[in-house]
């Protein structure tokens, strides 16, 4: 089949609650499904993945029939639980914080989780357009001579930037919002993006680098950085 079904428990062990009742459409390279599959390991809930296609020249192209029909827009990651079908990452983190609470990925106080849903945000529609840039000048284009000089340092600077506010926020905490959350993971994803595509974070941030090596060091993310180092090997030969 086209479409590979496999089945996910979290760090090889037995799943905490039950067995695979959740089917995710996750893509190789998406940053997006890479956050919830990472949210579902550190809940330690099974599920069963379904990879879409994907190629470098066409994208992710065909569209998963199931895909379209759930999201009108065609994009993983989309989430079946039982009855209910979800599309977009951000809504699907919220959903299993609320079915299933423990361990818990926001804050508990109004304030502070809102606070850090922003930051989950920002980690997509900030960061990671800036990252975009970088794909599309590195990683679509295999020459250098190829590539927009101008665009790639535009994105670098302000990928920079970016960091530069996150060192400050770092100052007196060990994660984004205190404890982990899902704003870490989106972060340390994109970060992991951006540095294989030549903006890795600076010498100067030593709190961001602290908190990047504390992410990584966490089961899940070694587990899903390893599994998209695979897929951009794969995808490079």
């Amino acid at each position: 089949s086209r479409y590979v079904n496999a089945y996910r428990g979290y760090a090889g062990r037995e799943p905490a609650q039950g067995g695979p009742h959740m089917k995710l459409y996750s893509g190789p390279l998406s940053l997006f499904t890479a956050k919830v599959r990472v949210a579902l390991d550190e809940k330690r809930l099974a599920y069963e993945l379904v990879s879409v296609p994907f190629s470098r020249s066409g994208g992710y192209q065909p569209k998963h029939p199931d895909v379209l029909a759930i999201n009108p827009k065609g994009q993983v990651p989309v989430l079946v639980d039982g009855p209910l079908a979800l599309f977009d990452s951000t809504i699907i983190l919220e959903y299993l914080e609320d079915r299933y609470p423990t361990p818990h990925l926001y804050p508990q106080g109004v304030a502070e989780r809102a606070r850090c849903r922003q930051l989950e945000a920002a980690a997509d529609e900030i960061l990671f357009p800036l990252v975009f840039e970088l794909i599309a000048e590195v990683f679509y284009k295999s020459a250098a001579g190829e590539r927009d000089a101008q665009r790639v340092a535009r994105a670098r600077a302000g990928i920079t930037q970016h960091y530069d506010a996150l060192e400050r926020r770092l100052d007196e905490r060990l994660y984004l919002c205190g404890d982990f959350s899902v704003a870490d993971v989106g972060y340390a994803l994109t970060a992991t993006f951006a540095a294989n595509l030549g903006a890795p974070l600076a010498d100067d941030q030593p709190r961001l680098q602290a908190w990047y090596g504390r992410v990584l060091s966490r089961p899940s993310v070694t587990k899903e950085l390893a599994g998209l180092a695979g897929a951009i090997e794969q995808l490079s030969t």
